[in-house]
């Protein structure tokens, strides 16, 4: 495998620390994350990502990508599309200026299906390091499955089954679990492909049966989850998502069972796709590519059985930053970085959010693992929106836990997060524009957010050094009594305005407050 060179603007000699030329992250303690940018020559879009923040859950500084078709026509004339090479040369030379005006040379440029099959691809590589610097890293099939697989694991740690990641000229599937990645495989079934089979949709049926009876006899599906990576695949649950009148439309970990998923095959089959299309706001280039990815979604349930279908926003270029890795860092939770990031940025008094999180926990006793890590990130989050105007600083913080790139975080999470930050600001939420995402939630659910919320409510007010210093919490669930015991400097500090959040606090537990001055006790 040819190894890149730095562009043009870097000449400096490559070491041998990976694709990137260069470790990322020598130190596994490192948190931070210098500017790294990537670009994915693909069969259908040529797309440059900067990523930018937290090492373990990446922000994406700069995003831009463009539909070159590279390799339609491809199965046919085993050239690249003459159009598409031109375009991409065009993007190209524009992400090295970029590039080099961001300060973030050299980039990585990674080449999939297109470019590695084609017989002109060499010479399209040729082409581009002549006019822009960039030396396309070309990968082959089951590389290009082990990295978008990767790219899978940087958001979704936890991640156990099959990812299935669709180009245009074709389809990788990698099976993960414990945190690595397996058995690997790559296939012809991108729709460019198959737009060049003869014989119509009974014929593609066959070809698509075929090579996926082949790949199951290598993968070995076992009733899995599959994980889609790619633009087709976004675009047709983004389609599911408009089917169900779904209330939050964030694609990565949209979770789709095999039953729903085959109804909107159906139902995108039996809709005009011009009307699909600006209901969703799909390109016209993807949009054109749905029907037969469909026909190939449709095969793979039939055929692979999975139990469950997400959607990962996450592939190859987040799988590159894995690779670069310590496994230290791996194991960190993509959640906790991103919000200790953001509290680093742009809280009022960082580090406060672990004080807050120390003070509250004796309430949340009784909360499993992942209940604990929401509360963690909540707390990490809590005052990272204080420049907001009062009136809407509630409903930012919603909108920023819900839509914003978290790692680690499926959508029900997502609401539980953005629920408990809206009561941080805001004791009611009835009438709120964000209550058809309540029902993401079980009412179990919502009373735990508004729990969390009311605590953090009173917990960051209650003192500026750190909640500790004023008091301590107790929970007694058996006599639902909620308990403060107050220090000496917490009672100068335990105000009116303090006195009504723990009152508030202790209505959303269902529980009587009492308040401890040293060995006396008085009911509020």
């Amino acid at each position: 495998m040819t190894k890149p060179k730095k562009s043009k603007s870097d000449t400096t000699a490559m070491d041998d620390a990976g694709p990137f030329g260069r470790s990322l992250l020598d130190d596994p303690s490192a948190r931070a994350l210098s500017r790294v940018g990537v670009v994915d020559v693909g069969s259908n879009s040529v797309r440059m990502v900067v990523f930018d923040g937290a090492a373990r859950s990446p922000a994406y500084f700069y995003n831009e990508k463009l539909m070159a078709g590279l390799g339609k026509g491809l199965a046919e004339t085993g050239l690249l599309n003459p159009e598409g090479k031109e375009r991409a040369l065009i993007a190209l030379k524009r992400f090295a200026v970029l590039a080099d005006g961001l300060g973030i040379s050299p980039l990585t440029c990674v080449a999939t299906a297109a470019v590695r099959d084609a017989s002109d691809g060499p010479e399209f590589a040729a082409q581009v390091l002549e006019k822009t610097g960039l030396k396309l890293w070309v990968i082959d099939g089951e590389e290009e499955a082990r990295l978008s697989a990767q790219g899978v694991l940087l958001g979704w740690p936890e991640a156990k089954g099959i990812v299935c990641d669709i180009g245009g000229n074709s389809m990788e599937l990698a099976r993960i679990g414990d945190g690595k990645v397996g058995k690997r495989a790559t296939s012809p079934l991108g729709p460019f492909r198959l737009q060049q089979v003869e014989g119509g949709a009974e014929k593609r049926k066959a070809l698509i049966d075929r090579v996926l009876k082949k790949l199951k006899t290598k993968i070995e599906p076992e009733n899995d989850r599959i994980y889609l990576v790619g633009g087709s695949w976004r675009a047709i649950a983004r389609l599911d998502m408009e089917r169900r009148n779904y209330p939050l439309t964030v694609l990565h970990e949209y979770r789709m069972t095999p039953e729903s998923l085959l109804d909107t095959i159906d139902w995108i089959a039996a809709n005009d796709p011009a009307i699909l299309r600006a209901r969703t706001g799909t390109g016209a280039e993807r949009m054109a590519l749905v029907p037969l990815a469909c026909e190939v979604l449709r095969e793979l349930i039939r055929i692979f059985k999975p139990k469950e279908i997400d959607v990962s926003s996450y592939g190859i270029r987040e799988g590159l930053l894995y690779e670069q890795m310590h496994e230290k860092l791996r194991s960190r939770d993509p959640l906790i970085e991103a919000a200790r990031a953001t509290e680093i940025t742009s809280a009022r008094l960082p580090g406060f959010g672990k004080k807050l999180y120390t003070f509250l926990l004796p309430l949340f006793k009784e909360a499993s693992d992942e209940e604990t890590r929401l509360i963690k990130a909540a707390c990490l989050l809590h005052d990272t929106t204080w420049r907001a105007h009062p009136d809407y600083r509630a409903e930012v913080c919603f909108d920023n836990a819900t839509r914003a790139n978290l790692g680690g975080l499926d959508h029900p999470g997502r609401v539980f997060l953005g629920l408990a930050l809206l009561h941080r600001y805001k004791n009611s939420r009835t009438g709120s524009r964000l209550e058809p995402l309540f029902r993401l939630l079980t009412d179990e659910q919502i009373q735990k957010a508004e729990v969390l919320g009311k605590a953090m409510r009173f917990g960051a007010m209650f003192s500026a050094i750190g909640p500790e210093s004023a008091g301590a919490l107790r929970w007694i669930p058996r006599k639902r009594v909620l308990e403060l015991t107050l220090t000496p400097l917490g009672k100068d500090l335990f105000g009116e305005v303090t006195q009504a959040r723990f009152k508030s606090l202790a209505a959303a537990m269902r529980a009587t407050p009492v308040v401890i001055e040293g060995a006396e006790n008085a009911d509020l």
